[in-house]
């Protein structure tokens, strides 16, 4: 069976190849279900230098990249969404397409820095401000369908079957959780705790002054092991222990960035859009009846209810400038997750007009719930007191189709892999009347689910 997929697929390019004279051709053809997690592990193994991971809360649609045929790269800081969304304007008349029997097409993937005007460390030497890419070999997993898209240059694609090949006789196999366990730890070290929370004061005594409503610290911790971590080891670590958040890898250049967050950020589907507001957490609790008690705590808490309400008030007037009608709730509701539990508003725009998910993103990043309120000054004070370059840290990830719908999530419960050691990322919102050992706290608990997936337990 591999054999002759293989085959068909690479008579259907030398086929589109001769009949066009544009510089890119597709071909989509269903193929039978794979476990998607199985397919990116088998990237490393066919010899693809790049991958990618998505999927959205629901499990309902899943992308994975294995190569890349197609990038768009810049380190542009005022144009950067509005940049990429021409070249793949561009891209897409150079392409001839097959579809044999299926809507798929190439899609674009990636993601952005929080903030292109922060100084960038070596840490993000894979990550420019922006970067998303068409990928040679695309699983996608749609309404219980499976497709295989395969996108090459039209003249240069041997080397591209033969890894093909490869792909499809391992897919032929058994599949089988990725075999390679996490390495054992050897140290955890809380990067700037000092200078962090004595940041958080100092943010806290200029809100008190009028000069800002809220502002959202981030702190990083490093983790070094005993051996290489394995991304597939832990996207199949984050799937089983996040089941109800977006999850997201994106492998580049021997680094890979790859979380489970709870946050969209804008999904737009043809003249629909959606968004959510998350902000105001807490723990879960040890018994049924602490978590409840935890809960309804969040929900009537003033200082959790006004962080929430920035968020609101934000995203409700966005998504308003590009929507007719804007339906939400009057007031949050509670979102648990395995680790945490937030403060949740829903919100559904109808008959929108905007040009492509990305230009609702460069209007949306970021919101309060990652920069804070007025956005300008909350970026200002980030910039001078952070100690962090965030990098792709709490920004935008996610995809874009050839017309312009796509969908995209808030790259927070995250962590970039590189080599033997892994840099987790966590953050807080810090108003008038916060305390700065309860933030710090918070972020521990933040810390829990990429921890977890790195199996590691916070008392070690």
């Amino acid at each position: 069976m591999a054999i002759l997929y293989q085959h068909k697929i690479e008579e259907q390019l030398r086929f589109i190849g001769k009949k066009t004279n544009r510089p890119f051709i597709s071909w989509s053809g269903e193929m039978d279900r794979v476990d998607p997690v199985y397919f990116f592990a088998l990237g490393q193994a066919c010899s693809f230098r790049e991958r990618f991971y998505w999927s959205d809360r629901a499990n309902e649609t899943v992308y994975v990249g294995l190569g890349c045929t197609y990038s768009i790269e810049t380190e542009e800081k005022e144009q950067r969404f509005h940049s990429v969304e021409t070249q793949w304007k561009r891209w897409m008349e150079e392409i001839a397409s097959y579809h044999n029997g299926t809507d798929a097409t190439p899609i674009l993937f990636g993601g952005f820095s929080f903030d292109p005007h922060k100084p960038k460390t070596d840490k993000w030497r894979a990550f420019p401000h922006a970067k998303m890419v068409v990928p040679t070999v695309l699983l996608s997993l749609k309404n219980k369908k499976a497709t295989l898209t395969v996108t090459v240059p039209s003249e240069c694609h041997e080397e591209v079957i033969e890894k093909i090949g490869m792909l499809m006789r391992l897919l032929s196999q058994e599949q089988r959780q990725p075999t390679s366990s996490l390495p054992k730890l050897v140290k955890y070290e809380e990067i700037q705790k000092e200078e962090w929370i004595h940041a958080v004061e100092k943010t806290i005594g200029n809100i008190r002054k009028g000069k800002l409503d809220k502002v959202v610290l981030a702190r990083e911790a490093r983790l070094s092991f005993a051996d290489t971590i394995d991304p597939s080891a832990v996207l199949w670590r984050l799937r089983e222990q996040q089941p109800f958040s977006y999850l997201f890898a994106f492998e580049q250049e021997g680094q890979c960035f790859i979380g489970a967050s709870p946050e969209q950020l804008v999904k737009k589907e043809g003249d629909a859009c959606y968004s959510v507001c998350l902000a105001g957490s807490i723990r879960r609790g040890k018994t049924f009846q602490e978590d409840e008690q935890l809960g309804q705590w969040l929900m009537h808490d003033e200082k959790n209810l006004r962080e929430h309400q920035f968020v609101v008030q934000m995203i409700k007037e966005a998504i308003e400038a590009v929507c007719e009608h804007v339906d939400m709730p009057a007031s949050p509701q509670l979102l648990k997750l395995q680790h945490i539990q937030h403060l949740y508003t829903p919100v559904i725009g109808e008959k929108c007009h905007a040009a492509s998910v990305l230009s609702i993103v460069e209007q949306m990043h970021p919101t309060p719930a990652l920069g804070g309120t007025p956005r300008e000054k909350a970026m200002k004070e980030i910039r001078e007191i952070e100690p962090l370059d965030r990098g792709w840290y709490a920004a935008p990830i996610g995809w874009m189709d050839a017309e312009g719908n796509g969908e995209f999530a808030v790259a927070i419960r995250s962590g970039l892999l590189s080599g033997k050691e892994a840099f987790i990322f966590a953050g807080c919102g810090v108003v008038g009347d916060s305390d700065p050992i309860s933030e710090y706290e918070e972020t521990k608990v933040k810390f829990t689910p990429m921890l977890s997936a790195l199996g590691v337990e916070r008392n070690e």
